[in-house]
């Protein structure tokens, strides 16, 4: 069955950049959606991002929060989706989660978390001076 692996948190200051990594294993469907996910202590969880492949047409999503500093992008060869984060806030600072669903987005807005079956373990990002 299909696993979600992350990898690439860690602290980081202000205006720096991390990339996070999603490795799936038992994934060869070509129509799903990827999402990225994450929370802060004592707060729900939050949408960040999400790519849908629909057969051949692939659609990507991203919050207002980082519109413009985040980025989604896959390796298929390796069967990894990237979250590359630039230009970090403190705010943006929480444990980030991948999560993966059969269905594909038919909306201008991601799923919500309820509709993801498999999730990754979850990587800590903290932004601090």
């Amino acid at each position: 069955q299909l696993q979600l692996v992350e990898s690439g948190g860690g602290l980081v200051q202000p205006g720096g950049s991390l990339r996070l990594a999603c490795a799936a294993s038992g994934f060869s469907s070509p129509y799903y959606t990827i999402a990225w996910f994450r929370q802060a202590p004592g707060k729900e969880r939050e949408g960040v991002s999400c790519f849908s492949l629909n057969g051949a047409r692939t659609r990507t999503i991203y919050s207002d929060s980082v519109k413009g500093r985040f980025t989604i992008s896959r390796d298929n060869a390796e069967n990894t989706i990237y979250l590359q984060m630039n230009n970090l806030k403190p705010e943006d600072t929480a444990v980030y989660y991948c999560a993966y669903d059969r269905s594909v987005v038919a909306s201008p807005q991601c799923p919500g978390s309820t509709l993801y079956k498999y999730w990754g373990q979850g990587a800590q990002v903290t932004v601090s001076s």
